[in-house]
């Protein structure tokens, strides 16, 4: 359920890491003046976990909110696709939305889910394949902020892309604008993608959405830490961090920090690091939208904005696009 980036309805942003590969990330996060960490380390098993129960909860309401968009404009959607294309989808995770719009394909060549764990990705595939037996599915375990290839022997046809869960929003602006570019070249010229694109609102219901009463996003974010305890051989000591989000208006996004709760040392990889008490791991940011504000964003990549639908309260918008 990323961020990349703070995670959004989203799904992992990056290939499962190497020791070596997440302990420089690591190392470099927290050698700087303001001490941070990539968002996609959040997606180990436990973290996927996590975030699934996350979309689940009543403050959440992007989940909900889409699923429902996607409901009700699922057939226009849906028939802004090519018959026969092959669908890609940008960080899968699990099958809820794209079964949504499968309803309504029952032409299409191909679906490639493209997702960070191969594991949970090929899981979902072998669960999808088994309710629509006659649709070629082929998983890609790949990072999709990066150019990667589609899978060989696809029917040759065109190509369309599927980018749900307001994952856009993990992404500083400057990034996003290069991610949706970038897929624009892997899906082709004349591909059309369809993003999910969460809305500027109101403080409260965006800090609840990251600050559930249950705990379950603070679990999600401290998960972080017994993920570098278990895999670099951190230190990290139970309630030394707890979990903060708060909206930056100015930037217009939700921010998440894990906030040390004392002066203390603590070592990664052999490495000790020191946190003054009160001191904040920058762990996500999630940009928050204004309709018009996104399809700008989208034209400057090479996308021409198209239909747009909202769930009845604006929280959330669902938007078409087309390559240039």
């Amino acid at each position: 359920m990323t961020i990349k980036p703070v995670f959004a309805d989203a799904t992992p942003i990056g290939p499962l890491p190497d020791d070596q590969t997440f302990l420089d990330d690591v190392v470099s996060g927290f050698s700087a003046f303001r001490k941070s960490l990539p968002a996609k380390y959040f997606y180990d098993a436990a973290g996927s976990d996590l975030f699934e129960a996350i979309t689940r909860l009543p403050e959440y309401y992007p989940t909900r909110t889409e699923l429902g968009i996607l409901d009700a404009a699922g057939p226009e959607i849906a028939a802004l696709l090519p018959r026969a294309a092959t669908l890609v989808e940008f960080g899968s995770g699990s099958t809820v939305k794209v079964r949504r719009l499968l309803r309504h394909l029952p032409d299409l060549g191909a679906y490639v889910p493209v997702d960070v764990s191969e594991s949970f990705l090929r899981s979902e595939a072998d669960v999808l394949r088994a309710d629509h037996p006659s649709l070629r599915i082929e998983p890609v375990a790949a990072d999709f902020t990066r150019p990667f290839a589609l899978p060989d022997g696809l029917s040759g046809g065109d190509v369309a892309g599927f980018f749900p869960g307001s994952t856009i929003g993990n992404f500083e602006p400057a990034e996003a604008r290069r991610l949706l570019a970038q897929f624009g070249e892997i899906l082709g010229s004349g591909a059309r993608l369809i993003v999910g694109v969460d809305l500027v609102k109101d403080r409260a219901v965006l800090e609840a959405a990251y600050d559930d009463a249950a705990g379950v996003t603070a679990a999600f974010n401290l998960n972080l830490l017994t993920r570098i305890n278990r895999e670099l051989g951190g230190d990290f000591a139970a309630g030394g961090f707890v979990h903060r989000a708060l909206f930056n208006e100015a930037e217009s996004r939700i921010e998440m920090h894990l906030v040390s709760t004392r002066a203390q040392t603590v070592r990664v990889g052999g490495l000790p690091f020191r946190f003054a008490d009160g001191e904040t791991i920058h762990t996500e940011n999630s940009y928050k939208y204004t309709v018009p504000g996104f399809r700008a964003l989208a034209a400057s990549a090479g996308w021409a904005p198209g239909a747009v639908w909202t769930d009845p309260q604006a929280l959330f918008s669902v938007h078409a696009l087309e390559r240039v």
